[in-house]
């Protein structure tokens, strides 16, 4: 970053010419000399600066008195050729300078004096044209920089003389130009804009544009820049309308696209629309528009020619992918480039005026205060959910009732291996394989005695084919294939939907409780039908405690074919035994747990993927190439809408609002439904053959909050295009443009035993669509636009059941399976493992608490200490309903936490596990985006939360309150969060060093003693974990965030460690999962790596057991490098938990959002060496300690 260099006042002096030609002017204005002298240094002083760019620079440079001198000897002067010479010296100033020199001219009082100067010039007559030319050219380049330019022209008179002038001079193309640049400046102030139009400005700016010309295009750009200004007031706008000039602007639009062949006069065309999108921002404007045929003559200019193999148009449709060709703007945020040129802004006049009011720089409300908020009495309702803080643990059968030797927990073992997706794991952890049986049949006893801990461990290899059979990939793990029969017509159409209000109470099973509320009276399946490939097992269709799910046989669905082997593989995939410990789904026991959760609709029906359940594709799936093109070929299909109206069939074919309505039943419509839990799709319209749009429902007792959804389509015919558009959503960018794939879940391949969530659909964008949201939905603000996420889809059965998704679905009923899951399997001799209910939610849902850790080694004295002084870990997750990769990072999290491998133990050991995996369970119920029933962001409530409508971050503060009240703060607090706009896993955390920092008071943040150990364990992460990124991770604290979890966590209750761990929903752009879609896999391995993470701080802050180096790593060099900036987002609507991230090509500012600058962390980031693959505890182990 080059700095202005400022030349010492001594070595101005005697070595600058231009100081003592600045010295003489000074001089002649106090002594009033002869004009002559005055001229005459006034012109050495412009031959100066028109040669010399070190002259420039010296007269602009701070502590330079040269524009004083300047200004005053143009305010004094009666001499017009020294005024003269001085305005041309202003115009090199201003013109090779930039934004910051006319900056600095107007600091220095330069516009109330030229304006001054113009009105003088005014009364002269005759006018002197160079004189106007001048003043005109300046003021238009410095009153941008001049915030209070507008009401100053308008009190000194300005705006008619430069009208006047204008209107006189038309044919005077050189006095017009610099007139017509001012007028634009003029018109950025709405009380100049209706001025001037009731002058005439408008009917004036019409004389001068016409129909194409080679002659004037630079004063024709001009002119329609000014237009579409001026255009901006409703006033003029009408004024417009009623003359009818749209009709005007498009027969001028429709010339100079027609001649405008070689398309050298964009800016032209540009200015044209610009002016026609600011007429239509008033009703009369677009009712003009319509009738002139707009739509049409704009669709058809907008039409891509037929574009050559080679030559430099074929480059400039050869762009890279990345770049969009449509830039979608905001009808309110069009910031007029007002300079002619681009302005090279010196950087650290940028860094000095940069200002976030969002970033908290009140010291004193940073310091984290202790505050018990509620007194001990109140706090001691939560002694039940902590036992494990004075339990004796008499009447447990432990592993050893024998008095050892007192060790510490976190002693020195080997070096900790934790597989990852995709590699190979050491140990015998590497023989737990994660389950793929598609269900396993629990005994009434539960056969506690023959399970062990369920392991979390991930797939281990990276399938390169993806042909590859299991066989290959488990190498000689036994396997076992249940059989089953096909089921007869009759019974197929039976199955298709289930009802849970009748459904017997043990339903055959591997069949789910579907949509329309047939009931299955039966307890055992036959089919007179067998299908060939699958083996008899006698009349009941299941047995055993592995099943198959037999393929419809009758049903006309597709079934693969038989001399493809893949059938065969697939089928063992199905049923893979995991050795050592059970699947975590259970489909019998999701039913009975749906029975009773609690909605505020009512759903008496299950979706096909919660019952079968998810297991991870045996294949990668990389980010998606987005062809150039596709974003205006979609809008262009939309315009086709309004132009061939009577080709749009424009029918309701699924409609929530409407009880009565029932689906139509041709066979060429898709057949849509919501109705279950966490689904979300509220009304669907047929708009073309094979086209439908798609409408959310907002977060319930909310207006708004459109983003998730989950919803299921049957009825679709293969190897036809689908396209589906989604045209309510909120968000004004989204990962969607950067690759994203919505998911869909098929039920065939779930009974060609692959049950997968996988990402699907191309043509995919997302754009700012036609449809307007009330100012109600908005927050007040009037004019917002809702966004489009359109998507194609081939399916690839005949009649399939298909599912699609914002993000792999996990239910409230899914958690509380998993749970009872891993309870039952648990070895409680070894694990110590604890379900409580945390509270009961406002529909009467129980929020799950979960505590985890090591049983004491024996009952006597010592070990029993050893174990309640464990430190706590608090985790939480899924405060928001659609951040669905939260609950499978949690997921991996409890996983590995009740597994069976020895880094696992030593982390219970090491630690007491408090979790909440789930804190918003009515939201998930109920398919909700964003809130809670109340209609509230839970993750803004965190500071004053009620008991009645936020009971579950009521009480989830009150265990943290408590433990800090009996002297057990946790170590780490932890809530875990999906992103929306970034890629990788990141964290954020709180610092006051790096806050104060970013306000860019150097010296206040210099005065700050913190200690740094919140960095320590997102280093480790970005060390173990390949999807963890340490430069997106932020520490900085905003006033917009003082009520989320993480600060008030921070500051209250006083855990330095408090963060939000963030998942993408997209994937990631770094490490080993570059270039690849995030899948539930990695999410767990996730969740698995932060467990390992808390193990490695474990071992670095434990003074006692390990002999730290003197020397502390040193991470503010590192903080003081980094050179990022934080803006803090104010969307009224779907404000990020974090501020916000857009891409390199951001294709849409919504108009009250600030721009979105990437939290760029760059301390310490760097890349392993082979040697050196984790970070080395000697390395870690040089921080502060706690």
């Amino acid at each position: 970053m080059s700095k202005l260099k400022v030349i010492p006042e001594k070595s101005l002096t005697n070595n600058s010419r231009i100081v003592g030609l600045l010295a003489q002017l000074e001089k002649i204005n106090t002594e009033s000399t002869e004009s002559d002298t005055a001229r005459y240094v006034t012109s050495k002083i412009l031959h100066l600066a028109q040669s010399q760019e070190k002259t420039r620079r010296e007269m602009t440079a701070k502590g330079s008195t040269g524009m004083e001198v300047l200004l005053s000897t143009l305010e004094n002067t009666k001499d017009l050729q020294t005024t003269l010479n001085i305005l041309s010296i202003l115009v090199e100033l201003v013109s090779a300078g930039g934004g910051r020199r006319a900056s600095f001219l107007v600091s220095k009082g330069g516009s109330q004096i030229l304006l001054q100067l113009l009105m003088n010039a005014s009364k002269e007559s005759p006018l002197n044209e160079e004189l106007m030319v001048q003043i005109h050219s300046i003021l238009a380049k410095i009153g941008p920089k001049d915030k209070k330019f507008g009401a100053k022209a308008r009190i000194n008179g300005a705006l008619n003389i430069t009208l006047n002038l204008v209107k006189q001079n038309l044919q005077n193309h050189r006095l017009v130009l610099p007139c017509l640049q001012l007028l634009r400046v003029y018109s950025a102030n709405s009380v100049n804009s209706v001025s001037l139009g009731k002058n005439g400005v408008v009917e004036l700016m019409f004389k001068i544009i016409g129909p194409f010309s080679k002659k004037n295009s630079s004063l024709m750009k001009v002119a329609l820049d000014t237009l579409a200004a001026l255009l901006k007031s409703k006033t003029n706008a009408r004024r417009a309308v009623d003359r009818g000039y749209v009709q005007v602007l498009l027969t001028i639009y429709v010339d100079w696209h027609r001649h405008d062949n070689r398309h050298r006069n964009m800016l032209i065309r540009k200015g044209i629309l610009q002016s026609l999108k600011s007429v239509t921002s008033i009703k009369l404007g677009r009712k003009a528009f319509i009738d002139a045929n707009g739509m049409k003559i704009l669709y058809n200019t907008s039409q891509l020619p037929v574009i050559p193999v080679t030559g430099p148009v074929a480059q400039l449709y050869s762009l890279p992918p990345e770049v969009d060709d449509v830039v979608d703007e905001s009808d309110d945020n069009d910031d007029i480039d007002l300079e002619a040129e681009n302005e090279t802004e010196n950087e650290d006049d940028l860094d000095k005026n940069f200002k976030n009011d969002d970033i908290e720089t009140d010291i004193n409300k940073l310091k984290p205060q202790q505050e018990p908020g509620r007194t001990i009495e109140e706090l001691k309702m939560y002694e039940h959910l902590f036992p494990e803080l004075v339990d004796d643990f008499q009447d447990y059968d432990l592993i050893s009732r024998e008095p050892k030797a007192f060790v510490f927990e976190g002693k020195v073992r080997g070096p900790i291996v934790v597989p990852t997706a995709g590699e190979e794991a050491s140990g015998n952890s590497s023989n737990l394989r994660k389950g793929v049986v598609m269900k396993a049949t629990v005994s009434p006893k539960g056969d506690e005695d023959n399970k062990k801990p369920a392991c979390a461990d991930l797939a281990k290899e990276d399938i390169k084919d993806n042909d590859r059979t299991l066989q290959q990939q488990l190498g000689d793990q036994n396997r076992t294939i249940s059989s089953g029969h096909g089921l007869n017509n009759d019974i197929v159409k039976a199955l298709d939907r289930i009802t849970l209000r009748n459904i017997p109470s043990r339903t055959a099973p591997g069949f789910t409780a579907g949509m329309k509320g047939y009931s299955l009276p039966v307890t055992a399946l036959t089919c007179a039908n067998a299908c060939s490939h699958v083996a008899t097992c006698g009349n009941v269709l299941f047995e055993g405690r592995t099943v198959q799910l037999g393929k419809l046989c009758c049903t006309g669905v597709e079934t693969e074919d038989d001399e493809d082997t893949e059938s065969t593989a697939s089928a063992e995939q199905a049923l893979v035994e995991v050795p050592g410990g059970p699947t975590l789904h259970d489909s019998d026991l999701y039913i009975e747990i749906v029975k009773s959760t609690k909605s505020v609709p009512e759903y008496s029906e299950v979706a096909y993927p919660d019952y079968f359940g998810h297991i991870p594709p045996p294949f990668k799936e990389p980010i998606l190439e987005r062809p150039y093109g596709v974003q205006r070929t979609k809008i262009a299909q939309d315009i086709e809408r309004l132009i061939h109206q009577s080709d749009i069939i424009d029918r309701v074919v699924y409609d929530l609002d409407n009880p009565n309505y029932s689906t139509p039943e041709e066979g060429d419509i898709l057949k849509f439904n919501s109705k279950f839990e966490s689904g979300n799709l509220r009304k669907v319209i047929q708009i073309r053959k094979n086209e439908y749009d798609l409408i959310l429902n907002s977060d319930i007792n909310s207006n708004h909050y459109h983003q998730w959804f989950y919803f299921e389509v049957s009825g679709m015919r293969p190897s036809i295009a689908y396209r589906f558009n989604i045209i309510n959503c909120e968000k004004s960018n989204s990962q969607f443009n950067y690759g994203m794939q919505p998911l869909m879940y098929s039920v065939q391949e779930a009974l060609n035993a692959r049950p997968w969530w996988i990402r699907v659909g191309t043509d995919i964008c997302y754009y700012k669509n036609h449809f307007s949201r009330s100012s109600i939905a908005a927050g007040g603000q009037k004019g917002k636009s809702y966004y489009t996420i359109t998507f194609t889809v081939i399916f690839p059965h005949k009649d399939d059941v298909c599912y699609f998704a914002y993000h792999y679905p996990y239910t409230y009923s899914t958690l509380q399976m998993h749970l009872q899951k891993l309870e039952s399997a648990h070895n409680p001799q070894q694990i110590y493992f604890r379900k409580d209910v945390l509270c009961e939610t406002l529909s009467g849902n129980s929020c799950p608490l979960v505590t985890i850790t090591a049983m004491p080694e024996s009952n006597y004295y010592e070990h029993i200490c050893q174990f309640r002084n464990r430190p706590y870990v608090f985790l939480s997750a899924r405060v928001h309903p659609g951040e669905t990769n939260a609950s499978w990072v949690m997921k991996g999290t409890l996983e590995y936490l009740m597994s069976n491998n020895p880094t696992a133990q030593s982390l219970r050991e090491s630690y007491i596990f408090k979790i909440v995996p789930m804190l918003n369970p009515d939201g998930v119920i109920n398919g909700n985006h964003r809130c809670s029933l109340s209609g509230e962001d839970l993750n803004r409530q965190w500071q004053s939360p009620n008991p009645d409508l936020h009971p579950t971050i009521y009480h989830a503060k009150g265990l943290l309150q408590y433990l800090a009240a009996v002297k057990h703060l946790p170590l780490v607090y932890c809530d875990y969060h999906g992103h929306s706009r970034k890629k990788n896993v990141f964290m954020y955390g709180c610092s006051i060093k790096e806050t104060v920092w970013h306000t860019n008071d150097n010296a206040a943040s210099c005065d700050v003693v913190e200690d740094v150990g919140y960095r320590t364990l997102p280093k480790i992460l970005s060390h173990i974990a390949p999807a963890f990124c340490m430069s997106s991770c932020s520490f900085v604290v905003e006033k917009s965030k003082e009520s989320t979890a993480r600060v008030v966590v921070w500051r209250e209750i006083g855990v330095q460690r408090s963060y939000t761990m963030e998942s993408t929903l997209c994937g990631c752009d770094q490490g080993k999962y570059k270039g690849l879609q995030i899948g539930t896999r990695e999410l767990e391995e996730m969740g698995a790596k932060f467990c390992v993470g808390l193990l490695r701080l474990k071992r670095l802050t434990s003074p006692l057991e390990y002999n730290l180096p003197s020397s502390l790593l040193d991470f503010e060099n590192d903080l003081i490098e980094s050179s990022c900036k934080v803006t803090s987002p104010t969307t009224y609507v779907l404000d990020e938990d974090e501020p916000r991230f857009l891409e390199e090509v951001d294709y849409s500012a919504e108009s009250n959002d600030e721009l979105d600058i990437e939290l760029a962390e760059n301390a310490g980031d760097y890349e392993p060496s082979a040697q050196e693959d984790v970070l080395s505890d000697s390395e870690l182990s040089r921080t502060y300690l706690p």
